[in-house]
């Protein structure tokens, strides 16, 4: 199975842009990435049941699918190397964040910034 960036889209009217989910070309099955899935899961869950039409950019909204998207952006495919890589150097840029953010004392941004790491770190651990 391959790995690709899809739009998944919620209720006839929400698209969810750039969403992490395996693909297989012999079948034509898809799923979710499983480090993504309880995300968009709760995503789709803050829409409600009846949302109004429109889409969602998830690689802004979860950073595993941003390092994905600008793997994309840089690259036709999604090699586990450069992959790797990418997710390293925004890791770094986030705990650069975090120690500005915890010399400023700002505790809702530690938070945000704790949550965008944890997001980065399950992908290796599930």
């Amino acid at each position: 199975m391959n790995l690709k960036l899809r739009t998944v889209i919620f209720a006839r009217k929400v698209k969810i842009n750039n969403v992490p989910v395996y693909n297989c070309s012999q079948c034509g099955r898809h799923d979710v990435f499983p480090g993504v899935k309880e995300d968009v899961g709760k995503l789709v869950g803050q829409l409600g049941s009846k949302p109004a039409a429109h889409s969602i950019p998830f690689d802004q909204v979860h950073e595993w699918a941003g390092v994905l998207s600008h793997v994309m952006n840089q690259a036709d495919s999604l090699q586990a190397s450069v992959v790797a890589r990418a997710a390293e150097e925004r890791v770094n840029q986030l705990l650069d964040l975090l120690l500005i953010a915890s010399s400023l004392g700002d505790k809702m941004w530690k938070s945000e910034l704790h949550n965008r790491l944890s997001q980065l770190s399950a992908q290796y651990i599930s």
